[in-house]
């Protein structure tokens, strides 16, 4: 056998080729729904070993890659089949994009000799994608297939992290000979000088596609380094916070692009000293209780402020636009964004750069004291400020401990939230998925550890529940995986508790049920008098997914709550889902919430 066609014998078709790139990175697990365009890579991605999770919707697919990027620190995958398969994924990526996750999406394609032709799911599909992802790839030849997997893998994780789709046509990825008759039946057996003419095209077409497809390119996982901060903006740094008095830090989601450097990070907050708010993914960053972790009264904090270091988080509605930030302060933005570093207000300080390499930086030059890990009330130079920012907080936990002694009907929100809290495992991951319930989950649940907090991120989208416990629950399998899911939002991905028993994720859902989308009918009756739209019912979603094969739970009062949850954590920890449907009181606690 010559080494040409040995080569070609190593990949039983271009399915083969994806795989084979995708095994060289590691990859564990793809998140699908089934195709013909696209069922040579699942069938070859399991004959190589990596797991296959199919699921109900293709959405879905997407949101759980997402989730296992965030968690894991290496770009989740998914694939999808062509026309409707794309298009029921639109939402999920721009959500990974506006999330800065780093996913890799496989999306199938009609024939490329038949594409604009009328054939089956054949649609512009870059016209479609490419707004939403850092690059849109059309493969053309077989010998391409790997590599661009590989740049994909690549692309994804580099700079600003985000997601990346590469189109792999049909007609690449089945075997060449099986593509050569089906070309040869298209041709037909005419005799007509256009019959005569379609053949030669379809036979050059083919021949194109395969040319070099003995030849393999690259498929090695490329080495990806994060950006760093100039050295001129640390030093800057460095001495804004030399003089400032109350100094103060927000971090988020795009401080831990680099999950393995969690630690480190954490590491460097605590040798900083300075007060810290966390959000988005660095939620947990500190464990439970944290002496420098502030949970409340942020406005206040960051208009008190004398030196904010915003660490991957832009100035966008969630800081008013960079207006919580006073004018006198001294604004340093650490970012691997230029664009986002410099969002609606323009910092004295922009650090371009990884902003957990930043803070991992610019902790070693802050001197030491002799109670630096001391508990508050020694002689630090931040205690004063930091006390009255404790103060703000233990001040907001007695009012929110107020909200959830109030009685109703069923169960109050805030005491439900409170007993969820204090039941879940040590190694819990928390899945936010609504609206008025998630909100309040956000300022009740503490995050046990880094990385264990999954939110959809500033393109407050719903529905992605389901698909983060799924991506949460396949790569950290030893963890505890809780949905809070909204009424609302839990419609979105009822259906996947098929997928959770089928694949044994034993994920439980606790669903506030108020029969409402509470978040905008609380603004939308105040300001218009009409609650349209916005009026579900006390649906019984645990029976749904008891139907599925899940169990499910229904709490109508306050006095069930406790047990309810530490049974759904019996038979969560017995490998099976659940659901837990609690009928909720209305609650004031987060009047005048909604955001814009």
């Amino acid at each position: 056998m010559s080494t040409g066609a040995a080569a070609l014998a190593a990949f039983a078709h271009g399915g083969d080729r994806v795989a084979q790139a995708l095994h060289a990175h590691g990859v564990p697990c793809i998140y699908t729904l089934c195709g013909g365009h696209i069922s040579p890579i699942l069938a070859a991605a399991r004959t190589r070993g990596i797991r296959i999770v199919d699921v109900r919707d293709e959405a879905t697919a997407v949101f759980a890659a997402d989730a296992a990027a965030r968690i894991s620190g290496r770009p989740g995958v998914a694939a999808v089949t062509a026309g409707p398969g794309i298009t029921n994924v639109i939402t999920a990526l721009k959500n990974a994009q506006l999330a800065q996750s780093a996913i890799v999406v496989l999306g199938g394609a009609a024939p490329t000799a038949l594409q604009g032709r009328g054939a089956l799911q054949d649609i512009d599909q870059r016209a479609l994608v490419a707004p939403h992802v850092k690059r849109f790839t059309k493969l053309r030849r077989v010998r391409d297939l790997g590599p661009a997997v590989a740049d994909a893998f690549a692309l994804a994780r580099s700079d600003v992290p985000g997601p990346v789709f590469v189109e792999c046509p049909v007609d690449l990825l089945y075997d060449e000979s099986s593509i050569r008759d089906w070309y040869g039946q298209a041709g037909g057996r005419g005799r007509s000088l256009p019959e005569r003419a379609l053949r030669w095209y379809l036979d050059r077409h083919a021949a194109r596609m395969f040319e070099g497809a003995a030849t393999t390119g690259p498929v090695d996982a490329h080495a990806v380094q994060a950006p760093r901060v100039a050295a001129r903006a640390l030093d800057a740094a460095r001495s804004a916070l030399a003089s400032a008095k109350r100094p103060l830090v927000v971090i988020g989601s795009q401080a831990l692009a680099d999950a393995a450097g969690a630690d480190a990070l954490a590491a460097a907050v605590e040798r900083l000293g300075i007060p810290v708010y966390l959000s988005g993914m660095a939620r947990g960053l500190l464990g439970r209780e944290h002496r420098l972790q502030m949970r409340h009264q942020r406005r206040a904090a960051l208009r008190d402020s004398d030196c904010v270091i915003l660490a991957g988080v832009p100035c966008d509605f969630r800081l008013d636009y960079g207006r919580h930030v006073r004018r006198s302060a001294t604004l340093i933005s650490a970012n691997r964004s230029p664009r986002d570093a410099r969002m609606n207000r323009r910092p004295d300080i922009a650090a371009i750069g990884d902003a957990a390499g930043f803070l991992r930086a610019l902790a070693p030059s802050v001197p030491l004291t002799a109670t630096d890990s001391a508990p508050i009330g020694g002689s630090g130079p931040y205690d004063h400020w930091q006390g009255t920012l404790r103060e703000r907080d233990d001040a907001r936990e007695t009012e929110i401990e107020a909200h959830s002694a109030v009685v109703g009907k069923h169960v109050n929100p805030v005491a439900l939230l409170r007993r969820l809290e204090a039941i879940a495992g040590e190694n819990a991951i928390f899945v936010a998925d609504g609206g008025d319930f998630v909100g309040t989950a956000s300022y009740v649940l503490r995050p046990r550890g880094p990385l264990s907090w999954l939110d959809p991120g500033a393109f407050g989208t719903l529905g992605v529940g389901a698909g983060f416990a799924l991506g949460a629950g396949v790569t950290r399998p030893d963890t505890e995986v809780w949905i809070v899911f909204g009424d609302g939002a839990c419609g979105f991905g009822l259906a996947e508790f098929d997928t959770f028993v089928r694949h044994g994720i034993p994920a439980i859902a606790v669903v506030g049920n108020d029969a409402c989308w509470t978040q905008i009918a609380r603004e939308q009756v105040k300001m218009l008098g009409d609650d349209v739209g916005t009026v579900l019912a006390r649906t019984d979603y645990h029976a749904v997914a008891a139907g599925f094969g899940a169990e499910g739970i229904l709490v109508r009062a306050m006095s069930e709550v406790d047990d309810a949850l530490r049974r759904a954590r019996a038979v969560a920890a017995a490998g099976r889902p659940v659901l837990v449907n609690v009928w909720l009181d209305p609650t004031s606690f987060r009047e005048g919430s909604l955001s814009m």
